[in-house]
């Protein structure tokens, strides 16, 4: 309540600082200065001034009242439901554009329509001893301080919705996201501002003297006209170019550091060049460069900590069993030969070696009595064995950052499918089965073939492959056996592997 009792005493000081500065400053200069009004003329310009401001505060008293109900009903009743709280944000940073709507409606409508009746029937009537071009002289006058009021309101009005704005967002949900909006650009804003402060004050000058020249007897429109169209429309050229100069000047930087932020988003660290700035955009883009120094740091550490605790569990794992010690080591290098054959991105090869060395993580579940088992394990003890890919994604589930880790879950639990479907845990067949799950299953499967155990000798290369090829379509994926033999029958890749 009392938030809103601020708001209110603030968006009145707003409006009266504006009326001042445009009615008295702009306007005033234009009546008193220019007008030569008897007594009896002022008294009835003053009742006609009179009844006009009433009917304007009547008109712009109810478009302030409706604009004012969004954040009425959050700062004064205390509703905090997520609507209401979202509404009220939005039109705390829109509400400037609202009182520049207010000023230029029900502000000069209310204020001249009924000053322009009452005008045109006390001429008419012989009661008010004003030529009738000062009526259109009037109107025009009274429209340009509307809209230099409009501008001044606007700028007050944007300096007290900051705080009612932070003071909004601060009642929100920590966790709640709100799409922001652009409720005027940059280019329009100064496009306006030039124009409002240089050609607006310019036309009432002419207008006044224009008056005067009336008053002092010179009648004559037209060459006086010509004169003052010709100044306007150079103010006016003058006005737009150098808003566009100025605000393109602003706007491009603005822009460039966006689409930065956007690739750093994206981990795609550009590093911008602040040289070609003279102004406090140096020093932006001078804090910027550093900001994505700091990030590109921490991005670095990041990995090597990522990959570090990676190579970390695999040696783990071989640590409890010496005979299979390498295995995953010597599986993420057999995948990474399929995954050159199949022509995979920098950033998938990097995934799938992640994976191929996780891939059998889950085996730090198994009991050693299973996993070290020499001889034939009976199906209770295979059980435990089918469980390790399971094992292994819950395990890989518990590390941050989880939205890295993510990325290789599929492949971690797949690596043992069949491409028939009759592998485990989840029995899923053909390209069911995710594409680094096809992958790990040939190079997981010659590993096994072509290694060493206490029970038996690893059989050859050549058979190894054989028995891959026969196992196309059924067991493993044809694609990936063949892109895996293709590589393996490459000149010295056996010597470089083993």
């Amino acid at each position: 309540m009392e938030t809103y009792k601020k708001l209110l005493n603030s968006l009145f000081y707003n409006y009266i600082i504006g009326s001042f500065l445009a009615v008295f400053g702009v306007g005033g200069a234009f009546m008193y200065t220019s007008l030569k009004i008897s007594s009896d003329d002022m008294k009835i310009l003053g009742f006609i001034m009179i009844l006009s401001f009433i009917c304007m505060v009547c008109a712009e008293g109810a478009f302030f009242y409706k604009d004012l109900n969004p954040l009425r009903k959050v700062l004064k009743d205390g509703k905090r439901d997520v609507n209401s709280l979202v509404e009220a944000y939005h039109r705390s940073k829109s509400f400037p554009l609202f009182s520049v709507r207010r000023i230029l409606i029900p502000h000069l409508l209310g204020m001249s329509v009924p000053a322009i009746i009452c005008s045109i029937y006390y001429i008419s009537s012989g009661k008010l001893e004003l030529p009738s071009v000062y009526i259109v002289y009037a109107t025009v006058a009274a429209m340009i301080v509307a809209i230099l009021h409009a501008f001044i309101e606007f700028f007050l009005t944007i300096r007290t919705m900051k705080g009612i704005t932070i003071y909004i967002k601060s009642l929100m949900p920590k966790n709640l996201v709100i799409e922001e909006k652009v409720f005027i650009s940059i280019h329009r804003k100064f496009l306006l501002t030039v124009v409002s402060i240089s050609v607006l004050p310019l036309v009432i000058i002419l207008l006044s003297t224009r008056v005067k020249l009336i008053d002092n007897g010179n009648l004559s429109e037209l060459p006086y006209w010509n004169w003052a169209i010709v100044i306007l429309f150079i103010s006016l050229v003058y006005s737009v170019l150098s808003a566009r100069f100025l605000s393109r000047d602003i706007i491009t930087p603005i822009y460039q550091l966006k689409n930065l932020m956007k690739k750093v988003g994206t981990s795609q660290f550009t590093q911008p060049n602040s040289a070609v700035y003279t102004d406090e955009f140096a020093e932006l883009f001078k804090g910027f460069h550093k900001m994505n120094d700091s990030i590109i740091q921490r991005e670095r550490v990041n990995k090597e900590l990522l990959d570090s605790f990676m190579m970390v569990l695999s040696a783990t794992l071989d640590a409890r069993d010496p005979y299979t010690a390498g295995h995953s080591t010597r599986v993420a290098g057999y995948s990474k030969l399929i995954g050159e054959n199949l022509k995979l991105s920098k950033e998938d090869m990097e995934l799938l070696y992640k994976t191929a060395i996780l891939h059998d993580i889950g085996k730090i579940g198994v009991p050693d009595n299973v996993l070290l088992k020499e001889g034939k394990l009976t199906e209770e003890e295979f059980a435990y064995i089918k469980a390790h890919p399971v094992i292994g994604e819950n395990i890989l589930k518990q590390v941050q950052p989880q939205e890295e880790m993510a990325r290789i879950l599929e492949g971690v639990r797949s690596h043992h499918e069949r491409y028939d479907g009759k592998g485990y845990p989840d029995g899923l067949k053909g390209e069911g089965i995710p594409y680094f799950g096809r992958i790990l299953a040939v190079a997981d499967a010659f590993d096994a073939m072509t290694s060493d155990r206490p029970y038996r000798k690893g059989m050859p290369f050549s058979k190894a492959l054989s028995i891959l090829h026969e196992g196309k379509e059924t067991q493993w994926d044809g694609k990936m056996v063949e892109a895996f033999i293709g590589k393996m029958t490459e000149e010295k890749v056996e010597k470089e592997i083993s």
